[in-house]
């Protein structure tokens, strides 16, 4: 658990960042002794058996090309164990002047590309010059020395900052784990199948299913990671190879197992039942026809809990009922619809609440607006459960046309409820460390309230999050659909389709509702710009927003 702590801490993660600023001829701050820094880049240099520092235009760009793993001690060799540092001769003992053999083709760096889907040079900045090569790599070996301290000093800071990591409770293997994964993620990304294998068999002995919080979390980054690493194409060629399409029929019903175990332990989906019911009552206040378009039914959970719920809340209302209320499920898997169906109305006539079920049976991408049946007399609300995202692409042009068609519906409310995460990325690395962050303060969630060697633990961990994590590492293009996103950019997204934003007036009940569950200390609820955010030690989670035409 101690890396949880870490991760979460915003100091560790400026820490971070500010390292990978420093480029390969930058120097950490801390370490200047005049406003220009030269005094210690002369000391570091003369340590090194030589005083000559390579100036040249590159020292100006900020090092922005430092790959991520520059916080991380590097896996890879040095420039003068590199294979291709071959065509580089360090005459004598002293490393103070390179040259470049003539044999050596200048083509040798002007095919290195982040394996991202696209056409990102990574890594160097590359100038015109033929000049430059030498001073580049030059500094890259020098950095090669400096940085390992740089970043033992910065975790050190980050540990004493905060003093949550405690000495022998295995906080330096959790540490290990955290740079073997970054490591590995960065060797996937270059495509290095070689070094990425090594350390995926590292990372196989010591992320554990049944270990800590993070060795479980690292567990199903490792089989992220081993999937992306089987699809890559070798260098030169574009984007991943389509991995194989999942229909063992065993596979969905462990899934919908999990989804059922998740609902039943997790605070998650039902904290955002709850908060969208709280609007939608407030919707209905007064009104004799009412329906509600529920996208995904909640991933098809079965029984539908939200619809029980708010069939309850409007049977014990002091005023009138609605004389009659409408629910359209729209999704592919109208069999399981139909299901749910049933019981919603065995359970609403139970109630005396006039209920009529109906399905669209069709994916978010191929709805028309003429598949979901509106009269005039009644209020619309339409419902969305951890569903629109799965829509979201590169082109926006799908999530588009979804929203102008809710938005031609002209419903009265519009109820969002979404993983308040960056998981949509352009670049990799950038996806992977803020899914690591996000996925450790779940995985911290489920180790304070289930027991260690819990199956039912182990289920919703390997067979629903280890799904969405693999879906977010492994896969790019249309296969890639866990593509969460925080709370300002669905606002942007939203206000841009014409939609406006509703407060949520809810936080306070909302609050009271989490304290009331008992489930463990570390839950919190908050309200930003208007929604509504449930987090795990104030580290986002679910975000559930409100919005009208």
């Amino acid at each position: 658990m101690a890396p949880i702590s870490f991760l979460a801490n915003r100091l560790y993660n400026e820490q971070i960042f500010n390292r990978l600023k420093l480029g390969v001829n930058g120097v950490d701050p801390r370490f200047q002794l005049d406003g220009s820094g030269i005094k210690r880049k002369a000391e570091v240099f003369s340590d090194l058996g030589t005083t000559e520092l390579p100036l040249n235009d590159e020292d100006s760009n900020g090092g922005r090309n430092l790959p991520i793993s520059a916080f991380y001690h590097r896996r890879y060799p040095p420039v003068s164990d590199n294979p291709i540092a071959g065509c580089w001769h360090l005459p004598g003992s002293s490393i103070s002047t390179m040259k470049r053999c003539k044999s050596m083709p200048e083509s040798v760096f002007g095919d290195n590309r982040l394996l991202d889907g696209g056409n990102n040079v990574a890594g160097i900045h590359r100038s015109s010059s033929t000049n430059s090569f030498p001073k580049l790599r030059f500094r890259d070996h020098i950095w090669t020395y400096t940085k390992p301290y740089l970043e033992a000093e910065a975790i050190e800071d980050a540990i004493s900052e905060y003093g949550n990591v405690v000495e022998g409770d295995g906080s330096k293997d959790e540490m290990h784990l955290v740079q073997l994964l970054v490591s590995c993620a960065e060797a996937v990304a270059c495509r290095d199948k070689t070094h990425a294998s090594n350390l995926l068999a590292e990372l196989r002995a010591d992320a554990l299913v049944f270990g800590s919080s993070f060795q479980r979390v690292a567990s199903c980054f490792m089989q992220g990671l081993t999937d992306r690493l089987a699809l890559v194409q070798p260098l030169g060629a574009v984007g991943l190879v389509a991995p194989a399409r999942n229909v063992n029929p065993v596979a969905f019903e462990r899934k919908d197992e999990a989804l059922r175990l998740v609902y039943e332990t997790c605070p998650h989906i039902r904290f955002g039942h709850y908060v969208a019911n709280l609007t939608i009552l407030e919707a209905f206040e007064g009104e004799s026809y009412v329906h509600v378009v529920d996208l995904g039914m909640t991933l098809g959970l079965r029984h539908g809990h939200q619809w029980r719920a708010l069939i309850q809340s409007l049977a014990g209302r002091q005023t009138r009922t609605p004389h009659r209320l409408r629910i359209t499920a729209v999704g592919p898997c109208v069999i399981q619809f139909v299901t749910i169906g049933n019981e919603l109305e065995t359970y609403a006539r139970e109630h005396n609440i006039n209920l009529e079920f109906s399905t669209v049976e069709s994916s978010l991408e191929t709805l028309k607006p003429e598949d979901i049946k509106t009269y005039k007399n009644e209020v619309l609300v339409v419902n969305s459960i951890l569903q629109l995202h799965c829509v979201v692409k590169e082109s926006r042009g799908s999530l588009n046309s979804v929203l102008q068609i809710i938005h031609g519906l002209t419903p009265k409310v519009v109820v969002l409820v979404e993983q308040d995460s960056n998981h949509n990325g352009p670049f990799f690395l950038g996806r992977f460390m803020e899914s690591l962050h996000y996925y450790s303060a779940i995985f911290d969630a489920l180790d304070a309230m289930l027991p260690k060697y819990d199956t039912k633990r182990a289920k919703i961990e390997q067979f629903y999050f280890a799904e969405e994590i693999k879906n977010i590492v492994s896969c790019e293009g249309p296969n890639r659909v866990e593509r969460h996103e925080r709370v300002d950019q669905w606002r942007r997204r939203m206000s841009r389709a014409g939609f406006q934003a509703a407060p949520i007036k809810a936080a306070g009940r909302a609050k009271d509702w989490v304290e009331k569950l008992e489930i463990c200390d570390g839950y919190t609820v908050a309200e930003e710009k208007g929604c509504v955010v449930l987090g795990w030690k104030s580290r986002p989670i679910v975000a559930v927003s409100c919005w009208k035409c």
